[in-house]
């Protein structure tokens, strides 16, 4: 594969390019690898930013079918939009649908819109482990806006805020009181909540959902890099359309005053390091099982350990020393 050819063409913005080049960086593959860390340097010099958004919430809250509408209202205006859908693996067989694109059909015709489905495999946090690489790629290839959908997750799983410069939060009407607001986890990490499906019958709930959540961040502590009023909670609705493009417009005046006032640099300073400590992290586990000693060693431990003969924390750390031994 040539890499100077590939790179060269996903800076030019060709689709099938960049396809291809996200094979590449999700590939296990140790030769795969080497050549998406040489693609990653050629791309990088391009300097080209595009506004990360991060988009969570529970299934069946409606994330594709919104990322469908505000996909198009933003293409509409002339800006090109990626979207990296995270869907779960299954923790039996390994594999995933992949069908949040069926999902997304008009969008997914756009010529000025980039779907890629990818899955999570054994990720934690409700992305996959190269999404971060991904985003690097889209933003080389010139588009404006990416969105980062995520699995549906719980109160705990904030990877997604590590690579996005806003993290949207995305709930559905009677999903939650003013005590679920309060709530330690997502919610504090949330830049916008935005509950969805406010229309029909549901609109009335909605409205009151967002009361409560509105009444819940006031009570959380405030954080430096939001300016007044933020983080906040509006209603809007995928399948009307309504609520979308005042919400475009709040993330707008969040990013310019995050730029403005020196937040937005330094978010993105302190996850690239999150993710440089990741990738070393990960690294040495992989190095740990590949080592044959170490893995048989491990696989011992690991059976003491299974047929109780040995605590998993006392394992753990006879591992732990084992691997001291070996500096």
């Amino acid at each position: 594969m040539d890499i100077e050819d590939l790179a060269n063409r996903v800076i030019g913005g060709e689709r099938r390019a960049l396809a291809r080049a996200i094979t590449l960086i999700e590939s296990g593959r140790a030769d795969h690898r080497a050549m998406a860390v040489e693609l990653g340097k050629k791309v990088a010099g391009t300097g080209r930013q595009a506004l990360r958004l991060g988009l969570s919430g529970t299934p069946g809250v409606g994330k594709s079918t919104f990322i469908e509408a505000f996909g198009m209202m933003l293409v509409e205006q002339g800006l090109k939009v990626a979207v990296l859908a995270v869907d779960p693996s299954s923790a039996r067989s390994g594999g995933s649908i992949l069908g949040d694109k069926t999902r997304m059909e008009l969008l997914s015709r756009n010529r000025n819109a980039f779907i890629r489905p990818s899955p999570s495999q054994s990720q934690l946090g409700g992305v996959a482990r190269r999404t971060r690489e991904v985003v690097s790629l889209c933003e080389a290839a010139n588009y404006d806006v990416v969105l980062i959908e995520t699995v549906g997750v719980g109160q705990s799983e904030t990877m997604v805020a590590e690579m996005s410069d806003l993290f949207l939060l995305l709930l559905a009407p009677a999903g939650g009181d003013e005590l679920q607001g309060v709530k330690r986890g997502i919610m504090e990490i949330a830049d916008l909540i935005l509950i969805n499906k406010a229309d029909g019958a549901l609109k009335p709930v909605a409205n009151r959902t967002c009361a409560d959540y509105s009444g819940a961040l006031r009570l959380l502590r405030k954080r430096p890099e939001d300016p007044k009023d933020f983080p906040k909670a509006m209603t809007v609705s995928a399948v009307e359309g309504n609520g979308l493009e005042l919400a475009w417009e709040e993330m707008n005046t969040l990013a310019d005053w995050r730029r403005e006032n020196g937040f937005w640099e330094a978010r993105r300073a302190r996850q690239a390091r999150h993710w440089f400590e990741e990738e070393v992290r990960m690294g040495l586990l992989a190095r740990l099982t590949k080592s044959g000693e170490m893995r048989d060693h491990m696989n011992r431990l690991g059976e003491r350990v299974a047929m109780g003969d040995l605590a998993p924390a006392a394992a753990a750390d006879e591992m732990l020393r084992r691997l001291g031994a070996l500096e």
